[in-house]
């Protein structure tokens, strides 16, 4: 279907970008054959890595041209396969795209190269008192352009929304080379479909992104951290929803299991002691520039928590203190994947709907004699659902697993959710779509990417 590089497309791409920025050799591409899903490789013939979006446009139009397939990656930090060349051909990061070209402190917005790393773009918001509030667990690595490819969101999306509530305008380099703005840098936008929401969560299906035009808000300067525990996961759930029908909007309300806790003291390093009983914890956060204001948030959440049987809760006033269970929480994916090979699903529910979820996933990960370890965003009914492979067979883990997460999923399709909030599609969910979107979601989205790819060589075999 595509056409393998040969010499003369080797020699054209280093003339376009210089021969240090085209790799070919084993050792310098092996970085590039994996993200974070699984234990996957893929190995594309050649990496480029062009610096600007003029030369993106001249790779895609010779290899549209020469039906050379394209991967675009990011940082690699993703978690469903969304950029790994599975067809091998031509993998192009991004990366050297990465200056934060402007802050406009007045009109509150920042425009930015796509590989910005997002805890780059916080802390140079923050300076000038502004603040871009979505914070994926990856922030300290993951690029911007990644966070749009995925709309990512993170335990602050509670209250502040995903990647998609803070997105103006796209600078996108089309399959064809075309290189289009998909709107304009202002809070509204009525004109014509709505192109830079499209391209949102596309997962570098339609386009390349190279810059991005970000709003931003005033920054909270004033935060207190509260960790509550539970003799009972359904008692941890159900008090999320009552936190909110008391009129609290906390900017932080995170579900943990214990053995999740565990896990993370053990890599980390940090001292954590599960009490005897405790079954569940619920990780709060509440922000805003008035401490007196925060305090009494804080006290009337307390006594929701109470209500709902919180065995116990901590409150972290010292940044010091605040950073140790940050740590502990953001640790858990990455000392999940060491422990053991694992699966992680990102399954989302209506709010609501949370604590039947988690007894749904623990019901049938038993039938199916699976561990699971589950954790994630509470306060919008994002459950990660991590699966681990202990010691099944391989058969087993690709068979039989299969079928547990299709349980898992339509059961979050019968409460209302799907099956991914924040890690997208890619390759390792796309035989899964068809049970939460019927033939004629899928056809229209299939003939969106027709037209943005009439060759299909932009990120083939992700999605559909």
């Amino acid at each position: 279907m595509y056409t393998c590089i040969e010499e003369k497309d080797i020699l054209f791409f280093k003339k376009l970008i210089g021969e240090k920025y085209v790799l070919l050799e084993e050792e310098a591409c092996e970085q590039y054959t994996r993200d974070h899903t699984e234990d996957l490789r893929f190995c594309p013939q050649i990496v480029l890595l062009p610096s600007n979006p003029e030369e993106i446009s001249s790779i895609l139009i010779y290899c549209n041209e020469r039906l050379i397939c394209v991967t675009p990656r990011g940082a690699g930090t993703g978690l469903s396969g969304g950029a790994l060349a599975i067809y091998s051909g031509v993998l192009l990061s991004t990366e050297r795209l990465n200056k934060i070209l402007k802050i406009d402190t007045v009109n509150f917005q920042a425009t930015v190269e796509c590989a910005v790393i997002n805890e780059e773009l916080q802390q140079a918001a923050i300076k000038e008192g502004l603040f871009y509030p979505p914070d994926p667990a990856s922030k300290g690595s993951c690029y911007l352009g990644g966070n749009v490819a995925l709309a990512s969101g993170g335990p602050r999306a509670v209250k502040y929304g995903t990647t998609r509530d803070y997105i103006l305008n796209l600078e996108v380099v089309l399959p064809t080379g075309e290189i289009i703005w998909t709107g304009a840098n202002t809070l509204k936008y009525s004109t014509g479909y709505n192109l830079t929401h499209l391209m949102i969560g596309s997962e570098g299906t339609l386009g390349i992104v190279s810059k991005i035009v970000i709003k931003l808000i005033p920054y909270p300067a004033k935060n207190m951290l509260l960790l509550a525990s539970f003799n009972s996961p359904a008692m941890a759930c159900k008090a999320v929803a009552g936190i909110f029908m008391a009129g609290c909007t906390p900017s932080v309300c995170e579900f943990v299991e214990p053995y999740a806790f565990s896990l993370s003291s053990a890599f980390s390093g940090l001292s954590f002691v599960i009490k005897e009983g405790i079954e569940a914890y619920l990780l709060i956060e509440v922000d805003g520039n008035d401490e007196d204001t925060i305090m009494l948030e804080c006290e009337k959440i307390s006594e929701v928590l109470a209500s709902f049987e919180c065995a116990d809760t901590l409150i972290a006033y010292s940044s010091e203190q605040k950073e140790y269970f940050w740590k502990l929480r953001r640790t858990i994916g990455e000392s999940t994947k060491h422990n053991n090979i694992y699966k992680e699903e990102d399954t989302v529910v209506p709010r609501g709907e949370l604590p039947s979820l988690y007894k749904g996933v623990k019901e049938i990960a038993a039938r199916y004699k699976l561990r699971t370890v589950c954790y994630g965003h509470a306060g919008d009914g994002n459950l990660h659902v991590n699966i681990l492979k202990d010691e099944h067979t391989d058969h087993y883990w690709n068979n039989e697993v299969k079928e547990a997460i299709r349980e898992i999923f339509r059961l979050c399709k019968s409460l209302g959710g799907t099956i991914s909030g924040e890690h997208g599609i890619g390759l390792v969910q796309k035989e899964y779509m068809t049970l939460v979107l019927d033939a004629v979601n899928l056809e229209l989205m299939r003939k969106i990417k027709d037209a943005f790819d009439p060759n299909t060589i932009l990120n083939p075999g992700k999605i559909f």
